[in-house]
């Protein structure tokens, strides 16, 4: 791996925020310049985007090397398919039957002529697996938070976000035209006097949190923040992309591991993670998915997903339901992983799920330990300033039910040489 560290000056201490903007009267300065930052970080072996996939993505999967071009198995912790459901036999055969039956697109926008039996299905069994009256399914979950919140609120309501939400929490809060407002991460009593001061200014409120925050693995205090959203009268949306599948006695979620099933006001999420395929969902009461169906301009315009992949979640859903072994094996892996990260001196913060920041707080560093871990055969995202805080940037690790110890122990051994070589732990 080709590595011009001591000739990259200045470029090492540059970010993705230097290039956002450029006082220029040509657009194309300024990525024109980031180009050029990205080859110097090509030379220090620190550019690990896009590193192409040869095989499923497994616990282990076999990539084309971006430094030696020959293939290489590596062990997968940076997927989000937590129970391995990706390639999971009666998840495969669904799609497959679904392809043959029906075709490779749905040829419509939902609305429309897209609606096939297989979506009607899918929506019918999301809405009785999150505890609500129905459901309607996005093509992405980017583009299900986008089109929840901008399908909602309106200019002169109130949009409350946690300062830890996910991206398309923040932009579908910015396109509703409301007047949208943090609250530091999980401050159940910074909520409460927001909604005590701003509450009489606006019509409706809206607070939203994730229910596993993507970053840092930690859960947020639903119980409470419900509490508070019922006595000032605002409306409680969680986004439970990380948390299905993972949480909850049955793999439901955070409404069923706090107990309040049926009682959270919107319940959405992504359809790619656990439940390894692609799209968006959210949960509600029938009055309110009958109205997002013709005010969210995302489900509007957007073509309705394929049958193969719709049938393959309505599958993966069945698999959650009756293989609680995957569920098990998942926790059985956390608890391992988190044992030995822990005794090794890393800073894991508050993590409690499947997903774990090593937190570093040096960017430098960050790139480094991912260059190290890649030549251990180990590919991990390094997470970096403007997506965290330069003191939080980290290397962000995910499990699977499927990963074995042996994939365990070789990620373990591999980060204690690299934050040892890095000085980050003695």
């Amino acid at each position: 791996m080709a590595r011009a560290v001591e000739s990259l000056g200045k470029a090492k201490e540059l970010s993705l925020a230097d290039f956002y903007a450029a006082e220029d009267p040509d657009l194309f300065t300024k990525a024109e310049r980031f180009y050029s930052w990205v080859e110097e970080q090509k030379k220090a072996g620190h550019y690990v985007a896009r590193r192409t996939l040869l095989s499923a993505s497994g616990p282990r999967a076999v990539i084309q090397d971006p430094w030696t071009g020959k293939p290489r198995e590596m062990v997968m912790m940076a997927t989000n398919n937590y129970l391995g459901l990706t390639t999971h036999p009666k998840v495969v055969k669904a799609g497959i039957e679904a392809y043959q039956k029906w075709g490779s697109g749905a040829g419509s926008v939902s609305l429309l002529a897209g609606t096939l039996e297989l979506h009607r299905q899918l929506e019918r069994k999301l809405a009785e697996f999150k505890g609500c009256e129905d459901a309607i399914v996005f093509p992405a979950g980017y583009s299900t938070n986008v089109g929840v919140i901008a399908g909602l609120a309106r200019p002169g309501d109130l949009v409350l976000n946690d300062i830890l939400n996910h991206a398309s929490i923040v932009d579908g809060s910015r396109l509703s035209g409301a007047y949208v407002k943090t609250f530091p991460h999980k401050s159940v009593q910074a909520l409460d006097r927001l909604l005590e001061r701003m509450s009489p200014r606006y019509n409706g409120r809206l607070v939203i949190v994730d229910g596993v925050f993507s970053m840092d693995g930690d859960i947020a205090p639903v119980p409470e923040m419900l509490e508070v959203c019922r006595r000032h009268g605002a409306r409680l949306m969680i986004d439970e992309a990380h948390a299905t599948g993972v949480i909850g006695e049955t793999g439901r979620g955070t409404p069923e591991h706090f107990h309040l099933e049926g009682k959270i006001d919107i319940v959405a999420g992504t359809l790619s993670k656990a439940l390894g395929g692609v799209g968006g969902f959210a949960a509600s009461t029938r009055e309110v998915v009958e109205y997002l169906r013709f005010y969210s301009r995302s489900y509007m315009f957007s073509t309705a997903l394929p049958p193969a992949v719709t049938a393959s979640l309505i599958a993966a859903l069945e698999v959650i339901e009756t293989e609680s072994e995957l569920r098990a094996r998942l926790w059985e892996n956390i608890r391992y992983m988190r044992e030995g990260l822990t005794d090794l001196g890393l800073d894991l913060g508050e993590s409690e799920t499947a997903i774990f920041p090593i937190i570093i707080g040096d960017d430098w560093k960050v790139k480094e330990m991912t260059r190290l871990l890649h030549e251990d055969g180990v590919f991990v995202n390094g997470v970096l300033y403007p997506a965290v805080a330069r003191r939080l940037s980290r290397i962000r690790l995910s499990l699977m039910a499927t990963h074995t110890r042996e994939d365990l122990d070789l990620t373990i051994e591999a980060c204690a040489r690299a934050a040892r070589k890095l000085g980050i732990i003695k």
